[in-house]
């Protein structure tokens, strides 16, 4: 799945757009890489991300196309 849409499906980012301007702005690293929008991820990932003063570090564990939101905390683990 690509990043973007893994971001906004795991609701880390609100919208796509959102999540392709930051990592189009390399501020999203996949396992210590520099990652753009449409790099792929697989179960096991870790993927890293500055927003503002905060940085997010997880590890992906699931990458479905769609999932409610009370469930979206079940595609990641915050590391």
């Amino acid at each position: 799945m690509r990043l973007d849409k893994w971001l906004k499906v795991a609701r880390i980012i609100k919208r796509r757009t959102v999540a392709k301007e930051v990592c189009d702005a390399g501020r999203v690293f996949v396992n210590g890489r520099p990652a753009k929008a449409g790099t792929e991820l697989k179960i096991g990932d870790e993927v890293s991300l500055t927003l503002g003063q905060r940085t997010v570090k997880v590890r992906v564990l699931a990458t479905p196309d769609t999932v409610r939101a009370n469930e979206a905390h079940t595609l990641y683990e915050e590391l």
